[in-house]
């Protein structure tokens, strides 16, 4: 299957409410990563798509999942999302050494990002 989801982010308000609520709901691994712009959880589910749990970064959103899809060519797919309609909420960023990803919000106003891996 092509642009399969790869990733689920939770960007939440209250992080240690989050992290305590979903690690007694599920049988996650739940894991600290230091990041150059804060901290940030993986979550490891075993099968299926994994993710992530961070502190909302948008002023005065509330909190809310965000799945990422994977590209091929995350500068192609993210210029074809915005002829397409999209608002590029975040455009093409590096993640560290892992890859590059964007933000956008879909015409409908839903969010989605898009993921490239580094190979």
């Amino acid at each position: 299957m092509g642009n399969p989801f790869v990733h689920i982010e939770l960007n939440s308000t209250n992080l240690s409410v989050s992290k305590d609520f979903y690690g007694k709901l599920f049988d996650w691994k739940l894991e600290e990563m230091a990041m150059p712009d804060g901290s940030y959880t993986s979550i490891g589910v075993g099968q299926g798509t994994g993710g992530g749990m961070m502190h909302q970064l948008i002023p005065g959103a509330p909190s809310s999942w965000l799945p990422y899809v994977l590209v091929d060519d995350i500068n192609v797919a993210t210029q074809k999302a915005k002829t397409l309609g999209a608002t590029v909420m975040k455009d093409v960023t590096p993640v560290m050494d892992m890859g590059w990803l964007s933000i956008l919000s879909d015409p409908a106003g839903a969010m989605i990002g898009l993921w490239q891996p580094k190979m």
